[in-house]
């Protein structure tokens, strides 16, 4: 049994919160850079830098790469080895996000109530999924989610009969109708299977996945590379100001679901994608 008091863990998600709003990730790097040789529009290849200066200047400044800092979203799979003292896990997460926030002079934008709309001025509470796996480590993820590419996320409820073309067409379709209120270039996190619930959790967290991986699944491998492709043909480009890249990734998760459903859930994440990653 490995004994984690939840002061580490406060410190641990503090720490993310700060440094996933100041920084981009590795592999959010890489596909930028990338889209910036592929771009081949001038005006796309323009917004591109602007976006490039501006995440340099953020790095250097100490400032968030985006005013809209999000709502954090936490992903922890707890090892079932690990016992937490101390006090209330959720609590502790919760207090990591308010001191991270805080200390990192990120923007509060989380309301108590969706209908009176009052800011609980720390940001919190957090979104907080948990998942108890074999072990004694503990892998959290920080994934704090703007709302401009949120609310441009979709689910479908569609007929089994509908198949692969409907999934692909769903895909096509909440891009097409984000067009350039998601801040693009998106990355397309994408939940087929399960149930409303579970394919809307696997879209988010597959936009968590690191971009330079692909699916070990081939049918989902291929249909990764089939909807980034048709995706970058659209025309969006970055900005929304027309090229060829609208989007640096499409990634796919799947799960078992029942034989009268096909639930697909499509999280459209904006330019900064921003996720970071620890193990403890």
């Amino acid at each position: 049994m490995r004994i984690i008091h939840v002061s580490e863990i406060t410190r641990q998600i503090k720490e993310m919160c700060i440094e996933s709003n100041y920084y981009l990730s590795p592999d959010m790097k890489t596909v930028f850079e990338e889209s910036l040789k592929r771009e081949c529009s001038p005006l796309g290849k323009q917004i591109l830098e602007q976006l490039d200066e501006n995440l340099t200047i953020a790095a250097q400044d100490q400032i968030p790469i985006c005013q809209d800092t999000g709502m954090a979203v936490i992903f922890l799979k707890i090892g079932q080895e690990v016992h937490f003292e101390g006090g209330s896990l959720s609590e502790a997460i919760n207090q990591g996000v308010k001191e991270g926030y805080a200390e990192g002079y990120l923007r509060k934008s989380v309301v108590k109530d969706p209908i009176e709309r009052e800011n609980t001025k720390d940001n919190t509470p957090a979104v907080i999924h948990y998942d108890i796996v074999e072990g004694e480590n503990v892998h959290i993820v920080v994934a704090p989610k703007g709302f401009g590419s949120e609310n441009m996320s979709r689910i479908f409820m569609l007929k089994p009969a509908d198949g692969i073309d409907g999934v692909k067409e769903a895909i096509l379709t909440t891009v097409k109708d984000a067009g350039p209120n998601a801040c693009p270039p998106m990355v397309v996190g994408v939940g087929i299977g399960g149930t409303f619930e579970k394919c809307a959790l696997m879209a988010k967290k597959a936009l968590t996945r690191d971009l330079r991986e692909s699916s070990p699944v081939a049918y989902i491998n291929d249909l990764e590379k089939e909807m980034l492709e048709k995706i970058n043909n659209l025309g969006i480009g970055p900005g929304g100001l027309g090229g060829k890249v609208t989007a640096f990734a499409v990634n796919i998760e799947t799960y078992p679901t029942h034989i009268a459903g096909l639930p697909v859930a499509i999280n459209i994440c904006c330019h900064v994608n921003r996720h970071i990653h620890r193990i403890i």
